[in-house]
This record gives C-alpha cells, structure tokens and sequence, in this order.
C-alpha cells in the first residue's frame, strides 16, 4: 500500500529506527496516528518485509531488503498484473502520458542505446 510504502522509504532514507521515530518522519508531510504507523509496521514484519529488534526496550524496525531489490520486486508485480508482464506495454503507457518531458524521452533514449 501507498502508506507501507511511504514507512520503508523512511528506513531506506534514515536506516533501523523506532516506530515513534518513522512516525514523526511520516507527520512532516501529513498526519498521521501513532497507531496506524505501530499496526502497518507490525503488518510489514509479518509480511516479512521488516525485521523487528526486540532485543532492547525499544523495539528496532529494519527493512529485510535494499530498496533497489524491493522497487524491482514490485514494478514487476505491477508489470505482470496490469500489462500481463509485457515492459513495452508498460512504456507505450508511461511515454503516452503528457506529463512525461522532453528530456525524459532523451534519456530513456539514452538508456535504450546503451542497452543495444
């Protein structure tokens, strides 16, 4: 979910941290409760996506995978249950889009030439 994700971002960017800790990063944007944050944080541990230290008072949360690993683990989720795994599906979509710039297309471009 969008909110499990804007949590593992905070440990990505900032490392293990304590759920007070995330949550108060996730308050800088918008507000968001104690609670919620303690229940999706306890949810991504049992999803095994965190690891939980429980060896000092403060329970410790730490994200099992890098964030390279886990973004290419869910785009390509994304890529096989919307466009039925097909990546150029997935870009004829993304360069279609009018929010997409001139100099996006110049380095995709570039990245498709360096492919070659």
């Amino acid at each position: 979910t969008k909110a499990e994700l804007e949590i593992l971002q905070v440990l990505w960017e900032f490392g293990p941290a304590t759920v007070r800790f995330v949550n108060d990063k996730l308050n800088e944007n918008r507000e968001v409760n104690y609670t919620s944050t303690l229940k999706q944080m306890q949810v991504l541990a049992e999803k095994g996506i965190l690891k939980r230290d429980e060896s000092q008072m403060k329970h410790i949360y730490i994200p099992v995978e890098a964030e390279e690993k886990t973004k290419v683990q869910l785009l390509d989720r994304f890529v096989n249950t919307l466009y039925k795994g097909s990546a150029s599906q997935l870009m004829m979509q993304l360069l279609g889009n009018e929010k997409t710039s001139k100099a996006e297309i110049e380095e995709i471009k570039k990245l498709l030439d360096n492919m070659e």
